[in-house]
């Protein structure tokens, strides 16, 4: 089972996180003086059944998983990140050089000790499987070392996430660290660049998607209540897969063939290539009276444009160009 399946699947630990005690200062006459408090603190904020308060800015976050480094270099947080891991494809080329200047943790999760090594305040979790009890690496323990944590909102929704939980991710982000107004900014751009997309699709049909993670016996697709879903009707599509009540699912390729998809979006990543995920449909028997595969119908992004990030309404634009 790859990362991407136990990250969807992890619950993440919960923990009461205590507050960071107020400092002071002495002043030349001896009395005490409460220091100064930095602008928009204290900020508390619930985050997947974590209620954490900030006095201030966390200094040093260790960042996992790809979208969640990508929030933090979207809001121009570079200096604030002491360490990152697990990249499932290529950083944005506008964040490229950012990147390379911050410590690489490890490939794919780094250990609980290796966490430690790089003294973290805050660690920042873009699926649930960052933080997996089993691999000691929970909030609750990072909690014990005094360490605050935060998982992205799809890692925990109880809701169909939609580009309304992209927004909060971004100004949740930004408040913790005390850039609401990039935040704002951020989220301003967003709305802008999607409404553009609305426009040029108005009118056009809505064509059948059916999404292609992986799997050969089964296909691991998405689901209703992952943001796959709302980026396709966004891009003007259907997925043949919402009612199912998940983020990602095992389908039959028996369903497959039953809903009839137009197109296939295939997600690009991992150690299968998109060539041999495209060979894999192609040449199944048991799809050839599928629409899309008679059609050579096929629509790619990569798995990182489609979770909660900062890539998500680019995502859009990209989709509905292919479809």
């Amino acid at each position: 089972m790859s990362r991407r399946h136990t990250g969807i699947r992890a619950l993440a630990a919960t923990a009461l996180l205590v507050p960071l005690a107020a400092c002071s200062s002495s002043g030349s006459d001896g009395d005490t003086k409460p220091a100064a408090k930095t602008a928009g603190f204290p900020y508390t904020v619930t985050n997947c059944g974590v209620k954490t308060t900030y006095d201030a800015p966390p200094k040093r976050a260790v960042t996992m998983n790809q979208h969640a480094t990508e929030v933090m270099l979207a809001l121009g947080l570079k200096e604030h990140i002491a360490g990152t891991a697990y990249l499932d494809d290529k950083v944005l080329p506008e964040y490229e050089k950012a990147y390379e200047s911050i410590p690489v943790l490890a490939k794919e999760y780094p250990s609980y000790e290796k966490v430690l090594a790089a003294d973290p305040d805050y660690v920042y979790g873009g699926y649930a499987s960052a933080f997996l009890a089993g691999d000691g690496r929970s909030r609750s323990a990072l909690a014990k070392s005094g360490i605050e944590s935060r998982l992205n909102v799809e890692g925990c929704a109880q809701h169909p996430v939609s580009m309304d939980d992209v927004y909060r991710e971004v100004r949740e982000v930004g408040a913790t660290f005390g850039v609401r107004a990039r935040a704002d900014k951020w989220v301003s751009g967003a709305r802008r660049e999607l409404a553009a997309t609305a426009a040029k699709s108005k009118g056009k049909k809505t064509r059948s998607v059916f999404v292609y993670d992986s799997g050969d016996k089964t296909a691991f697709t998405a689901g209703g209540r992952g943001i796959n879903n709302d980026i396709i009707e966004r891009a003007g599509g259907h997925n043949v897969f919402a009612d199912v009540n998940k983020s990602f699912s095992d389908a039959s390729w028996e369903k497959v063939v039953e809903r009839k998809p137009e197109t296939i979006l295939i997600l690009d990543y991992g150690a299968t290539t998109l060539a041999q995920k495209k060979k894999r449909l192609l040449d199944d028997p048991a799809l050839q009276d599928v629409p899309a595969i008679k059609n050579k119908s096929f629509a790619v992004l990569p798995l990182s444009d489609v979770v909660t990030g900062v890539r998500a309404p680019e995502a859009v634009r990209k989709l509905a160009a292919q479809l």
